[in-house]
């Protein structure tokens, strides 16, 4: 019988810090939308949410594309940045609290510990 898991504790530190911080992530958007001056989430900001509690649970649940849509999540901020970067600013203007994140979050998923877990035990 196949045991659904929001969090795996047997997975190495660095997949269960990119779990917490992807369904950290997809909290904190929520809260910040709710309480913002507009109502309710941007239409991208609702799908990179979605995708990233996604890709955690896959991740806690041991599957391979859920561990490559959590790369994808944590690139894509960098992607979208460049691509909408607007006023020239380095790293699109993102404070640096949410650059440290987002760069602890791909380093975690592309750490080797991860990467050994994913080629051996993932599915």
């Amino acid at each position: 019988m196949r045991q659904h898991r929001w969090l795996n504790q047997g997975q190495p530190q660095t997949l269960i810090g990119a779990c917490f911080l992807l369904y950290l992530n997809a909290i904190l958007t929520l809260l910040f939308a709710l309480g913002s001056s507009f109502a309710g989430l941007a239409g991208l900001d609702l799908v990179i949410l979605l995708i990233g509690v996604a890709a955690a649970y896959q991740i806690a649940n041991e599957r391979r594309w859920g561990y490559y849509l959590g790369i994808t999540v944590a690139i894509l901020p960098f992607l979208l940045r460049a691509v909408f970067n607007y006023n020239h600013n380095p790293f699109g203007g993102a404070d640096p609290i949410t650059l440290i994140f987002e760069f602890l979050l791909l380093g975690l998923l592309l750490h080797n510990q991860s990467r050994e877990y994913e080629k051996v035990w993932f599915k």
